[in-house]
């Protein structure tokens, strides 16, 4: 039965009424959390008044987006074995936040990534340069998300017509933008605590139903995903199936397996939750909250995509409107009929209006702080009150700017879109972030060579490599300019921002020990670390 047929009439009222409710409910959230945004510490960080506990919650929300959701649960639907290695590589991610970023990161900073990267370097450039990697990575993960709705929308409510999508990526895009302009952080992170309960519930609720099908037996449930392919089907339990065994394929899941594990850490919109805490100690708390909750939604992906194969069957996944990105809702349309598929349709709108809302305060800070505050006003902004004006506008372009690149961008593959941003983040961000924090000879030609050469280089081999064009699956299957042989370039271009840093460091006469003395003591030990501010 064709999904996007048993999607018409009732079915889609009721899918966008059950998603009027969510949104009804969080902007009234929303509009009571913006009672208490009055200064910029309130707009960027919340005051710095969520617990460990709350934000940690409210990471999972930021982090678990649709391609954890619909990407990983489809990708393990069709390949299996293959596809669950995203979900290694996203949770294994997190014990470099832990153990490298987030403590020292809290205690360093007050808003931004920049705010960390300048502290002992000269201000203005690096912080423009920071400015710019944070607006390259959000409007890349963005692009991925905005897509994604859209991808959605054609699934869940049979609007096929390229119009259609366009309009419900405009309506996500305008909602987004009123959780940013009206609550500022504290409402975008009471938005995401929500989302992610309910993503939690219903992944988990799934697996209960999916497991109870087949006995509450893991072997019986991969069996029966085993025996719905027919020949052939051992290849689901095996490695191979997505990634072969030939040389470039292995290369190409070493280079995104790097990508995954060293983007998140460099991840601007992940990196300001952390000051959103009142102390370094529940920034800590909030990322073992968060490795918990992800952990556990991931091996629920796992019961899910299996489960997805078999009781749909990867033919009939494939070949439906959304592709691997339709398991999770055919499989809520198996289970329960059209009210489950109703609600974890909502569930993933949710999702995706969360996560965007995040990114979009992430990259509106980077510019009002870091850009408008530090750079063209040299950091004489007397009146706060001006620079938060400035971040709202910021995100009210932003909005626009993602409404315009998700409709250019539907029908994209999301999971490839946010590798991108990872692969991204973990060239332009990390190499940066780690030697400032570690290095103390690392200075502002460093950061600079840093992060527009990881930024630069990065970006041209995504351009000329298959994922662009040459291949059936690539972004232009119809033109090949491609000579870049694999689709994610980490391998190469996280190795080149560590070393363009090293020696722009070293080549420079620039000496910034003084500061890092300065900058250790403050990473480690909290002291003159921004207070929590009470209402």
């Amino acid at each position: 039965m064709n999904l996007a047929q048993g999607v018409e009439g009732s079915n889609a009222a009721l899918n966008i009424s059950i998603f009027a409710v969510f949104v009804v409910i969080t902007l009234v959230i929303v509009f009571r959390a913006s009672r208490t945004s009055k200064t910029a510490v309130d707009y960027y960080a919340a005051g710095h008044s969520f617990s460990g506990a709350q934000n940690g919650i409210a990471i999972s929300g930021d982090y678990l987006s649709a391609a954890s959701f619909l990407g990983i649960a489809g990708a393990i639907a069709v390949y299996g074995y293959d596809g669950f290695l995203y979900s290694i590589g996203f949770l294994v991610a997190w014990l470099i936040a832990l153990l490298l970023v987030a403590e020292l990161l809290r205690n360093t900073g007050r808003y931004t990534m920049g705010d960390v990267l300048s502290f002992r370097m000269r201000q203005r450039p690096v912080r423009a340069a920071a400015a710019v990697s944070t607006l390259a990575v959000s409007f890349f993960y963005l692009l991925a998300q905005m897509a994604g709705a859209g991808g959605l929308v054609a699934l869940l409510l049979g609007i096929e017509a390229k119009a259609g999508q366009a309009l419900v990526i405009a309506v996500v895009g305008i909602i987004m933008i009123l959780y940013v302009i009206i609550g500022g952080m504290r409402g975008t992170t009471w938005v995401q605590i929500i989302k992610a309960t309910l993503l939690i519930v219903g992944a988990f609720a799934m697996t209960v139903w999916v497991l109870g099908k087949f006995g509450f037996n893991l072997s019986s449930l991969l069996g029966a995903a085993v025996e719905k392919v027919g020949d052939g089907g051992e290849a689901l339990l095996n490695p191979g199936a997505q990634y072969g065994i030939s040389g470039t394929s292995r290369l190409d899941f070493v280079s995104l397996a790097l990508a995954l594990v060293l983007g998140t850490a460099g991840l601007p919109h992940i990196l300001m939750r952390f000051y959103t805490v009142p102390t370094a100690k529940e920034a800590r708390r909030s990322v073992v909250w968060a490795i918990w909750l992800i952990g556990i939604f991931y091996l629920f992906t796992l019961v899910l995509g299996y489960g997805a194969g078999a009781l749909v069957g990867a033919e009939t996944i494939t070949a439906a409107p959304g592709g691997q990105n339709s398991a999770a809702p055919l499989l809520a349309y198996a289970l329960g009929g059209t009210v489950l598929l109703g609600l974890i349709a909502a569930v993933a709108f949710a999702t995706i209006l969360a996560v965007v809302a995040g990114l979009t305060i992430t990259a509106s800070a980077s510019f009002a702080h870091d850009i408008y505050a530090n750079v063209i006003k040299k950091g004489t902004v007397d009146d706060k009150a001006q620079e938060v004006k400035v971040a709202r506008i910021t995100a009210l372009v932003i909005g626009a700017v993602a409404i315009v690149g998700g409709i250019v961008a539907s029908g994209q593959n999301i999971a490839f879109l946010v590798a991108l941003a990872f692969a991204v983040a973990a060239s332009a961000n990390l190499p940066t972030i780690l030697y400032s924090l570690f290095w103390k000879r690392f200075n502002t030609q460093g950061a600079l060579w840093s992060i527009y050469g990881g930024l630069t280089v990065c970006i041209v081999l995504i351009v000329f490599s298959p994922a662009v064009s040459g291949g059936e699956k690539a972004m232009f299957p119809s033109v090949d300019f491609h000579w870049f042989p694999l689709a994610n370039p980490g391998i190469v271009s996280i190795p080149v921002a560590f070393l363009l840093g090293y020696l722009g460091s070293v080549l420079s006469k620039e000496s910034t020990e003084a500061k890092y003395a300065e900058m250790e003591v403050r990473s480690l030990t909290g002291a003159g670390a921004e207070k929590a501010v009470t209402h």
